[in-house]
């Protein structure tokens, strides 16, 4: 089984979705559940069977589709996507666990069920193609998901969610087909598959163009300012599962392309654009931070927070050095998994009061102080306690690029001060003072439904704040691996002379790194 453990992963859920529809409306959630933890079972014994002393793909499968063109069927995961896929099961089966009773709760799963096969699909393609239409896929139920079950102007934010991925996909398409021609001019063979993409060196006027290609497809999903303007719509209108999963997961899709594709394949672009790119990410993480600071809605105070946190994994990711990048992949880890709690605990009291107001708030830790507890603990790891989970990713990332710029740095670090100060106001105006409503004196605390998607994320916060070695480990040598890979490019690029015919500057290096295939 071990063999074809990804393309279980990935289609299990899909066939799965389609017998859904012939189960019982009653029995819907028990099948969903089922579905969904058989899927994260599986998730846990590929990370048992995963070694974590090779650096290089694992689990690898490859089935040729249209050779002619060179794309295939081509699977494999490292360090740098297996925690995601584990993220991805297990978000999926809390949320499905913890659904509250909404119409249409039958459609509601099976959409959930198609959404995860194209999440892990994303994160354990390793052809371009295969790739792309996975990352295109994950639009429909998300669209479908904040379409249907959102709020009041929910048509508005599931379009511009839409319209903005989906044209930044295509632009990405377009930089994509130009590496499979620039690999046929080198080879006169086509390929789709990035590792084969890996052994291409191109001269810096061809990177600095690819890059920009790249870069609009996976700085729309991330999203990075100033793309940013579609997320908090979509947070806002999107019921309590659609914002979990697309904070927990699908903004890491913008973030994981970043290491999977920019950084290895343009190593002389992305370091002529890491000062621009980090000037954006800073931007990021100060903007939103005053912006959400400003909100009135508390959902809206975190989905700014997850702008603001995703500047920080960028930053991470163009200090181009291990530390930085691990840092960047963990706290792509620690952000899913505090941020899809925050939304979580948000939906919470929107269950049991339908507003997100902070003004219908206020002394709840007197009325739900299990319920006010779990969220000071999220709370607290958001802004980066240390010995929460946060901290470690958020460190390492400012360690990482404090040995590029100590200015930017001491920019970044200042501003996620800012993002403690707003999170405590908020904290404080939800939790604390007195209760001034009639309406919220008699709320049940957390229920054991709500327990059993909340005490894991806790456990998980805590346990890899304190000991984070099991998941920073293997992140840490497959990044050391891209790290070479990109050195070892730079090199092999600086020893070839710049030659006018185009199809000559385009080569194939025979010294990256052979694992890699």
């Amino acid at each position: 089984m071990l063999e074809h453990i990804l393309s279980i992963l990935i289609f299990f859920p899909a066939l799965a979705a389609l017998l859904g529809f012939v189960v019982n409306k009653d029995s819907i959630r028990v099948y969903g559940i089922a579905v969904a933890g058989m899927e994260f079972v599986l998730a846990l014994v590929l990370w048992g069977a995963y070694d974590p002393s090779i650096a290089g793909m694992q689990f690898m499968e490859r089935m040729d589709l249209i050779p002619a063109f060179g794309i295939s069927y081509l699977l494999g995961i490292d360090g740098i996507s297996l925690f995601i896929i584990i993220l991805a099961a297990f978000f999926t089966f809390i949320g499905i666990a913890t659904l509250p009773n909404l119409k249409n709760i039958k459609n509601l799963i099976i959409t959930l069920l198609f959404l995860q096969m194209t999440m892990v699909g994303v994160f354990a393609a390793l052809d371009a193609m295969i790739f792309y239409v996975f990352w295109e896929l994950s639009l429909v139920p998300m669209l479908y998901i904040i379409g249907a079950w959102g709020g009041e102007k929910r048509i508005y934010a599931s379009v511009k969610f839409f319209l903005y991925t989906f044209a930044g996909s295509l632009v990405m398409l377009i930089g994509m087909l130009f590496m499979a021609f620039f690999y046929f001019q080198a080879t006169g063979v086509w390929s789709f598959s990035i590792l084969e993409w890996y052994r291409l060196v191109l001269p810096e006027n061809i990177q600095l163009w690819l890059f920009v290609a790249f870069f609009f497809g996976f700085a729309i999903k991330v999203p990075m300012f100033p793309f940013h303007t579609w997320l908090p719509y979509a947070h806002g209108q999107a019921p309590t599962i659609g914002s979990v999963i697309l904070a927990a997961i699908l903004l890491k899709m913008g973030t994981y392309a970043f290491v999977r594709f920019s950084l290895p394949l343009f190593p002389d672009a992305s370091v002529y654009f890491m000062f621009p790119i980090a000037i954006l990410a800073i931007i990021m993480v100060v903007y939103t931070a005053m912006v959400a600071y400003a909100q009135k809605d508390i959902k809206q105070v975190v989905a700014y927070s997850s702008v603001s946190h995703m500047g920080i994994i960028v930053l991470g990711t163009f200090a181009l050095n291990v530390e930085g990048i691990s840092g960047a992949v963990f706290l792509m880890i620690a952000h899913g998994v505090v941020s899809g709690a925050l939304f979580m605990l948000v939906g919470v009291f929107y269950d049991r009061r339908h507003t997100k107001l902070m003004s219908d708030m206020g002394g709840l830790a007197h009325i739900m102080p299990h319920y006010a507890t779990i969220f000071g603990i999220m709370m607290m790891a958001s802004v980066g306690l240390p010995l929460t989970i946060n901290f470690v990713g958020e460190f390492l990332c400012l360690l990482g690029f404090y040995q590029q710029s100590h200015i930017f740095t001491l920019l970044a670090g200042t501003a996620i001060i800012v993002g403690a100060i707003y999170m405590l106001a908020a904290f404080k105006k939800v939790f604390f003072g007195n209760v001034v409503h009639e309406e919220n004196k008699n709320l049940p605390d957390v229920n054991k439904k709500e327990l059993f998607g909340l005490i894991p994320l806790v456990m998980i916060v805590v346990w890899l704040g304190v000991y984070p070695k099991p998941v920073l480990g293997p992140i840490n040598n497959s990044v050391e691996s891209i790290v070479q890979l990109m050195h070892d490019k730079a090199v092999t690029q600086e020893a070839k002379s710049v030659i006018p015919d185009l199809t000559k500057k385009v080569v194939i290096s025979e010294t990256i790194i052979e694992e890699v295939r």
